[in-house]
């Protein structure tokens, strides 16, 4: 598979936050004298990260540690805050005209919820054709072809086309999602935990889809998980979020096996295997932070079994400790 030195996709200290806004009790309050609280989820913070051009980059994290707002950044669904996206080597905020819109279709999101990210109302033809109708990509006359097309790619039969959403099920769906990605002829895909929702199965038969899509049409992944077992399975590189932070990533061989990070540890130790049938497993100790409120120094620090009192007080910087392997933990210093 032909790769370029130029990354498809770049962030650069990238954050975003979201500002709470004020509800009427809080504005009624201020009226009367009590100052506004001004609270703010610190989502993502200071994230550098590359995806090249035809690999899948796995990225690993708790619920609530900033992937899917990370992704949902990279597919232009949010903003950042501060920092800088690249597209191709281009800054997206350049972007104009015809090259933005390449960057709106050439990166694509599949979302965790097949049934909420598909209108109820429209037959399935109709959510596959409606970007080549808004876009004038195609003629209306061969819409109907590339339909059909599509969803021979992802395994349905054209007789699907004229059902509605309702009428067909869980993985289905997902593969009617994939199916509209497919129709703009995009080059990267953010899959924001595509399988999460879907029987063990169904899991297997869509993780194969994408490895053949990607196959025959030299995709690029940002494939977003929180089970290690799938992501093992489909990516060249792996990157460990915690609390809005990259705190490792390395290829995903030598994530699996020398895993440097105490909470990439923690999660492998915590991964199903038969070798270890006889183990107890159990979650992480304590719970994951409030990003309102993120602790100060090392974001880990509060759960971690190696945490000394540096840890709190300065967050560690991600080194290379190995050729392309990096980690963010005072350990290593």
């Amino acid at each position: 598979m032909s790769k370029t030195n130029t990354p498809v996709i770049e962030l650069r200290n990238v954050h975003k936050r979201f500002e709470q806004r004020p509800d009427l009790a809080q504005r009624i309050l201020s009226v009367l004298g009590r100052p506004l609280e001004r609270r703010t989820v610190h989502a993502v913070n200071g994230v550098d990260l590359s995806v090249n051009n035809g690999e899948v980059l796995g990225l690993v994290g708790e619920s609530g540690c900033g992937k899917s707002t990370l992704g949902r950044v990279v597919a232009g669904l949010h903003r950042q805050t501060e920092g800088e996206l690249l597209y191709q080597g281009r800054s997206v905020a350049t972007l104009k005209g015809a090259e933005r819109l390449a960057y709106t279709l050439g990166v694509q999101m599949i979302f965790q919820d097949p049934q909420a990210s598909l209108n109820p109302r429209q037959r399935l033809h109709q959510i596959l054709g409606e970007a080549l109708h808004v876009h004038k990509l195609s003629p209306s006359g061969q819409i109907g072809a590339r339909v059909d097309r599509a969803l021979s790619e992802v395994g349905l039969h054209k007789e699907y086309r004229d059902r509605y959403p309702h009428q067909i099920s869980g993985g289905q769906r997902q593969r009617i999602g994939i199916a509209r990605a497919l129709m703009v002829s995009p080059k990267f895909l953010v899959c924001d935990e595509p399988v999460a929702a879907l029987d063990v199965s169904i899991q297997a038969q869509i993780i194969n889809l994408f490895m053949d899509l990607r196959e025959q049409h030299g995709f690029t992944y940002l494939f977003i998980s929180h089970d290690l077992s799938v992501v093992k399975h489909i990516s060249d590189r792996v990157a460990i979020m915690y609390l809005g932070r990259i705190v490792e990533r390395a290829p995903a061989k030598e994530i699996f096996a020398r895993a440097n990070h105490p909470y990439t540890q923690a999660l492998l130790a915590e991964v199903p295997d038969v070798k270890r049938r006889g183990r107890k497993f159990g979650p992480i100790h304590g719970e994951i932070p409030s990003p309102l409120n993120p602790p100060g120094g090392c974001a880990f620090h509060p759960r971690c079994p190696h945490a000394m009192p540096r840890c709190s007080e300065q967050v560690p910087d991600l080194n290379e400790i190995a050729p392309g392997h990096w980690s963010a933990c005072h350990l290593n210093s």
